[in-house]
């Protein structure tokens, strides 16, 4: 059965437009709970970003899961991995966030992870959205869950990730940038850099409800670039609204992307003998990375688009290493999902270790230029059973030969089709590019 409102990062919209309404997530949290019911009287986490409207959606969620004898623990504030992290540590069966991530403010969403960790099997979704369709009934009062608030939830997620480094590693003498979107890591990011050892200079970590990745964070690192070059710092972190991504600045004040990231881990791991099964990427990884892994004699994997794709084949190939562009790193041996303080620990354990900056350990790889286009859509296209949109393609395809390649999907949580082109020569990807995008905005 296809999935009507569960996209590859949960569910996902506007506020105030279905399905980002007060009432439908009322109705989802009582599908959710009758779900999980069935399995006895369950225990659910609730955390959430810093958006003004998580206030409303997190008080509809629990009175739909109150309403089917879910019992709750809220966590407020909290990253999308923290989420994660405590479900398991809880011993709860179902972890919830209220979070769209990278989204502006006025966007919002619920993304739910299983008693392990896990974002929910597809099977567990269609189930809930099957629930959707059936009339609300309220258990009876001796059976409706109840609420409580988590304690020290912020503080136990700061200890875990502090564990990520070993105890002989310390960030003494590092001076970093750690740009916290103004969302969910404000009160967590820069305490975890700081008890280690580093001195850390906070930015976007003063939010108000409105100003989530609002030019800062993993997708506007303008500020962090200029931060890092204005307070002489070593490194830079940005994390995205939900801290699940994020990008790197070196001393240089050049960026460090989720691919780089991903090299740089796997480089340091490697030669610790410590890499595990090979390193998973996705669709949209750049051909550099996929290079630069098999040079170093590692197996590459490459996964559909979304961190729980990556975790799929990660698991299937019993890999303790994948990511994405974007900034999604999982690393397993420590957490379930993306999670940008793990991993931006593990790029400075390696920065400790070798003694070199970052702008050294990128070198790893060398990029291929990309050219990405975003094509708005206002209806659902078959890229598949598009004529004009194949013919470009193979256009394109011919032109590139061997020496490059064409991606095209639609995105799983905006009406965008994406359109990439990867090559030797950004003039070139460019032109190709927009051939392409030419034939779906024809299409859309």
């Amino acid at each position: 059965m296809a999935r009507k409102y569960f996209g590859t990062d949960g569910i996902r919209g506007k506020i105030g437009r279905y399905p980002m309404t007060p009432d439908f997530v009322l109705k989802l949290g009582w599908a959710a709970g009758k779900v999980l019911t069935s399995n006895g009287h369950p225990l659910v986490l609730i955390g959430k970003d810093t958006r003004i409207s998580g206030y409303m959606l997190e008080s509809a969620l629990q009175a739909g899961l109150v309403a089917a004898g879910v019992n709750i623990r809220l966590l407020g504030p909290m990253p999308t991995p923290a989420v994660a992290y405590l479900t398991r540590a809880f011993r709860a069966s179902a972890g919830i966030v209220i979070s769209a991530s990278h989204n502006p403010y006025d966007d919002n969403g619920l993304k739910f992870f299983s008693g392990d960790g896990t974002k929910l099997p597809d099977a567990v979704e269609e189930e809930i959205e099957s629930w959707l369709d059936k009339d609300f009934k309220t258990v009876s009062s001796d059976e409706l869950g109840k609420v409580e608030r988590a304690k020290d939830a912020a503080g136990r997620y700061i200890e875990f990730c502090k564990r990520a480094l070993p105890n002989n590693v310390s960030l003494k003498g590092l001076r970093m940038v750690v740009d916290c979107a103004n969302g969910a890591t404000y009160h967590v990011a820069p305490d975890v850099f700081s008890e280690l050892g580093a001195e850390v200079i906070a930015i976007g970590n003063v939010p108000d409800g409105l100003n989530i990745n609002d030019h800062c964070g993993a997708t506007h690192v303008d500020g962090l670039c200029e931060a890092v070059l204005r307070y002489r710092a070593d490194v830079g972190v940005a994390l995205d609204g939900d801290g699940d991504r994020l990008i790197m600045v070196d001393h240089l004040g050049q960026v460090v992307d989720g691919d780089e990231v991903l090299a740089v881990i796997a480089q340091h791991r490697h030669s610790e003998g410590k890499l595990q099964g090979g390193v998973v990427g996705t669709l949209m990884s750049n051909l550099g990375l996929e290079k630069a892994i098999r040079a170093l004699d590692i197996p590459f994997h490459r996964a559909k688009v979304g961190d729980r794709y990556v975790l799929e084949q990660m698991n299937e190939y019993d890999c303790q290493l994948g990511g994405e562009s974007s900034g999604h790193i999982i690393v397993r041996n420590f957490i379930t999902t993306g999670d940008g303080i793990i991993a931006a620990l593990q790029v400075l354990r390696a920065m400790r270790a070798t003694g070199k900056p970052l702008c050294e350990l990128k070198k790893v790889m060398s990029k291929y230029p990309q050219t990405l286009i975003n094509v708005p859509t206002r209806q659902k296209i078959n890229l598949d059973e598009s004529v004009p949109i194949q013919d470009a393609v193979r256009q394109v395809e011919q032109q590139l030969g061997s020496r490059g390649r064409v991606l095209l999907r639609a995105s799983g949580t905006e009406p965008l089709i994406r359109v990439m082109v990867e090559g030797e020569d950004i003039h070139e990807t460019a032109l190709l590019a927009e051939e392409i995008a030419s034939a779906v905005r024809a299409a859309a």
